[in-house]
């Protein structure tokens, strides 16, 4: 039977961490699915990689204290967790200079301190302001949201180490620049990721935990549960809808089923064509929303050489390219592995120089933060986000000033038979696995209960 003969229950499009488990959820109902994908592989913004003949993660790889339902899924798979490496003490390069610090935050002048503490009382506050409404609803959303977070970090944060450290930890979590993100939505994902000392943590935070051979793993293992339903180079260039179902058009041909659950990136689901027409809020919202820049490395070497010096392998830098740098090293501990992440604009200028030009940056970095022992890697590999085609960015998307208050309640809701699911969409935990996999769940089950109240 072809393609055009056949029809499914639901047409998942994006088979990365939310599309996978919305069809598992839906698979499990009883629900006739397809699931296409894009790409010539599935886990989305999770994908697999090697240094040094050991599997690493290109994409996505923690996983924090409170992800209570990737933990779930993961274990549920047989993925084995085991915990970031954090023995020793951190690095700081502020200005060039290199402090090692043992606790939460390096060791800053007293100025600085309490700068910080001023303006995390105003980040408290104005959480507290947010509730656990939407956040567009809120008494001064308009108010917060025409402000960039850099206008605000400006006006509040007065010292330049302090306010290079706050830039640096947006960075981290939004791998944009301060200028191009709404300060109300930096606060929903603050509100999101449950403050941000759970974001930016490591032991009871959102970067505690690991996985033996790679997160990747996870959705690896959820497509083995869906090979009959899963299509790959697959993009999905138009979408149909009218009283009866629905019509996925793609390279391979046409899809029909009742309903659909769309996970793309709002960048790249803008691009495909509705009939009927996206409503105007959708329509320009995910038009809106651009991906963060990021490009991740991982450098292997003989041995953890910084284990042996007493340091953790972590290191922060407000003002150099690569600016986080965590311990890799596998379990086996064969190898010594450091992974790093540059963001935001530094990726954008290191993206456009080229491989090798990168890789005498990175190094160059590297040297700064651990000496001569960092110079001569068994093997350095990157991976560009940026020109990853199905994604173009990462973590997740992003929201500019007057976006979220003009356009944001349209986010989750559905079109028609067109339901909406991804991290962007999440409630708890966007940007990461965890907000992925909680828009899965919640999808399928607003697929499930419309088509109940259809047929009752």
């Amino acid at each position: 039977m072809s393609s055009t003969e056949q029809s499914w229950d639901v047409i998942v499009v994006g088979a990365g961490v939310s599309g996978l488990r919305a069809a598992l959820d839906l698979k499990k109902a009883g629900q006739h699915v397809l699931v296409l994908e894009a790409r010539d592989r599935v886990g989305g913004r999770s994908m697999p990689g090697t240094v040094a003949g050991q599997t690493v993660d290109f994409g996505g790889q923690w996983l924090g204290a409170e992800h209570h339902l990737f933990r779930e899924q993961a274990q549920s798979l047989g993925v084995e967790i085991y915990p970031q490496y954090t023995e020793g003490n951190n690095l700081v390069s502020l200005d060039d200079s290199i402090q090692s610090y043992g606790s939460q935050l390096p060791k800053l002048p007293w100025s600085a301190l309490l700068s910080l503490g001023i303006a995390d009382q105003v980040l408290q506050h104005d959480l507290r302001q947010l509730g656990h409404r939407a956040p567009w609803q809120a008494e001064n959303a308009a108010e917060l949201d025409r402000e960039s977070l850099e206008a605000w970090i400006d006006r509040k944060v007065h010292t330049k180490a302090a306010r290079g450290l706050i830039q640096l930890i947006a960075k981290a979590i939004l791998c944009a620049e301060p200028s191009e993100v709404s300060y109300l939505f930096f606060l929903e994902v603050l509100r999101q990721g449950h403050g941000l000392e759970k974001m930016i943590g490591v032991q009871g935070g959102a970067q505690q935990d690991k996985f033996v051979d790679g997160a990747w793993q996870v959705p690896k293992r959820m497509a083995d549960l869906l090979t009959e339903q899963i299509r790959l180079d697959c993009p999905v260039h138009a979408i149909e809808q009218d009283a009866q179902g629905v019509r996925v058009l793609c390279s391979q041909g046409e899809f029909r089923a009742r309903r659909v659950i769309m996970t793309a990136p709002p960048a790249l689901a803008s691009r495909i064509s509705y009939e009927p027409a996206l409503p105007a809020k959708r329509a320009s919202l995910i038009r809106r929303m651009p991906m963060g820049c990021v490009i991740k490395i991982h450098v292997a070497y003989p041995t953890p050489f910084w284990r042996s010096r007493g340091l953790s392998g972590a290191v922060i830098s407000p003002n150099r390219a690569l600016s986080m740098v965590f311990d890799q090293t596998p379990l086996n501990g064969e190898v010594g592995i450091l992974v790093g992440l540059i963001e935001g604009e530094h990726a954008v200028e290191l993206s456009e120089i080229g491989p090798d030009a990168r890789r005498a940056r990175v190094m160059a970095d590297l040297v700064h933060y651990f000496g001569a022992d960092a110079a001569q890697p068994l093997e350095y590999v990157d991976h560009d986000w940026i020109h990853e085609t199905w994604t173009e960015g990462g973590y997740g998307a992003h929201m500019p000033p007057g976006v979220m208050t003009t356009y944001g309640e349209a986010i989750r809701e559905p079109h028609g038979r067109i339901h909406w699911a991804g991290t962007e969409t999440a409630t708890e935990w966007m940007g990461y696995f965890e907000g992925a996999m909680q828009s899965g769940i919640r999808a399928a089950s607003e697929v499930l209960e419309a088509e109940r109240q259809t047929a009752a």
